[in-house]
């Protein structure tokens, strides 16, 4: 059987197959997800399954499937699906639902990410370290054995995601998306079909092992074939999507890539120009010019921990309209609190459209600071690290531990964070200017690996 304590991690299901996750842990894994959801919601009888592009995901699919069934619950195949359009179905049909996805990871990884009815997370501590203590119950489903039938939602989805801009004030945008052979080649052409843009999109073959580039544009050189093209065809923006096409990253008309943070403060303002007065939330390593455009639009500006599970039941909590992350998760309340690379490029879309100017020119006014992008330290104690960091500072700024260690100095701030499953530290630093970035980077990291 494959290696349970490798494959559990905070938010999903992940790991080599099938070194890692195989056949038989996917079974168990479907069992035990079936026996939570029979706890949380005694009344479900279904369960969605999708599966993204990877050959391994036909048959870890059909093991999760078998696993469910055997509990007695019915099992929804949607066949291949984007992460988003999972959550739009669980949302839409108000029913659990798993997916087999490694996200951005290489080819030779396959994953599952699962939520609860109306798109509810499951993560470490809201379900996946119950279900991996629950890996070796007995079933039980009883004598009745559940059913597998298929449906097909890619077109309700579509519509779902075009219903969050208005497509009459759409210009003929020139749009250039890098689908990297992930789920964006299924999803993005539905979704943009019939709208008033000039689509052109790389890569489209739905391909597992990644012939072109990885599916992860986090990474500065899975960019370059898209900046290429962008200046090459004058496009106005060009779209980037990770492999289950949950997450996009912009890049603008002049091939320069664009944060996730910036993303965020656009998206942001958008969404309050529809919602006055919103609650926004901003993960914790996100730009300070974050907080200060939700507060310029007129929102509330509430700050959290980094995660989707976290950012979820904090939407819930504060009633927010949007959240957005650094690393390209984009949240909608009217999307289930779920995440959606799609919607947030048409709300790109929508407000580049009614401008009188460029990407660049309509993101200029959030580009404040200088950031250093998240850095990682292998360390042998990242606790004591950490703990060597905040004694260095502990007089002269103020501190919190909200998720990690965050440190304001006023001109310039930082967040170390340990990784979940890894000795490494996560380092994030924003300062005034580049040589002030440059310079506190070389003073923290000294601290770090001294």
């Amino acid at each position: 059987m494959g290696d349970p304590a490798a494959v559990f991690l905070a938010y999903d299901i992940r790991g080599l197959v099938p070194e890692h996750l195989d056949t038989e842990l996917a079974r168990l894994v479907g069992g035990a997800f079936t026996r939570l959801v029979r706890r949380r919601e005694p009344d479900t009888g279904r369960i969605i399954l999708g599966r993204d592009m990877r050959e391994s995901g036909v048959e870890l699919a059909g093991a999760f499937a078998d696993g469910i069934t055997a509990e007695g619950l019915d099992v929804v195949d949607l066949g291949l699906v984007s992460t988003d359009m999972l959550y739009f179905a669980s949302g839409h049909l108000n029913v659990p639902g798993a997916v087999f996805t490694a996200s951005h990871n290489p080819a030779g990884y396959n994953g599952i990410k699962l939520c609860l009815s109306a798109a509810r997370p499951v993560g470490a501590d809201s379900g996946l370290a119950e279900m991996q203590a629950d890996l070796d119950a007995p079933d039980t489903g009883g004598e009745a054995t559940g059913t597998t039938t298929t449906l097909d939602l890619l077109d309700a989805f579509a519509d779902h995601v075009r219903s969050f801009v208005d497509a009459t004030t759409l210009a003929p945008l020139k749009v250039v998306a890098d689908t990297a052979n992930g789920m964006g080649g299924l999803v993005v052409p539905a979704v943009f079909d019939g709208l008033p843009l000039d689509l052109e999109v790389m890569y489209a073959d739905l391909d597992g092992t990644f012939p072109n580039h990885p599916a992860d544009p986090l990474q500065p050189d899975n960019l370059v074939a898209l900046q290429e093209r962008v200046l090459a065809t004058g496009a106005d923006i060009g779209l980037a999507f990770d492999g289950d096409a949950d997450r996009v990253f912009l890049v603008d008309e002049k091939a320069r890539p664009v944060s996730g943070s910036l993303t965020t403060a656009l998206v942001a303002s958008t969404v309050l120009s529809h919602q006055p007065g919103a609650t926004v939330i901003h993960n914790l390593i996100c730009s300070r010019s974050v907080p200060e455009a939700i507060a310029e639009h007129g929102g509330r500006a509430v700050r959290s921990r980094v995660g989707h599970s976290y950012i979820k039941e904090l939407m819930a909590t504060e009633g927010a309209a949007f959240a957005g992350e650094h690393s390209g998760h984009y949240y909608f309340a009217d999307n289930y609190r779920a995440d959606s690379g799609l919607i947030a490029a048409l709300f790109v879309l929508e407000a580049l459209s009614t401008s009188d100017g460029t990407l660049s020119d309509l993101l200029a006014p959030f580009d404040r600071y200088a950031a250093s992008g998240e850095i990682n330290f292998s360390v042998d104690d990242p606790a004591a690290a950490a703990e060597r960091v905040s004694l260095a500072y502990a007089a002269t700024g103020s501190q919190d531990t909200l998720d990690g260690l965050t440190v304001d100095m006023g001109t310039w701030w930082f967040n170390l964070r340990p990784s979940n499953t890894e000795p490494l530290l996560r380092l994030n630093l924003e300062a005034a200017g580049a040589d002030a970035c440059t310079a506190r980077l070389a003073e923290v990291s000294a601290l770090i690996t001294q």
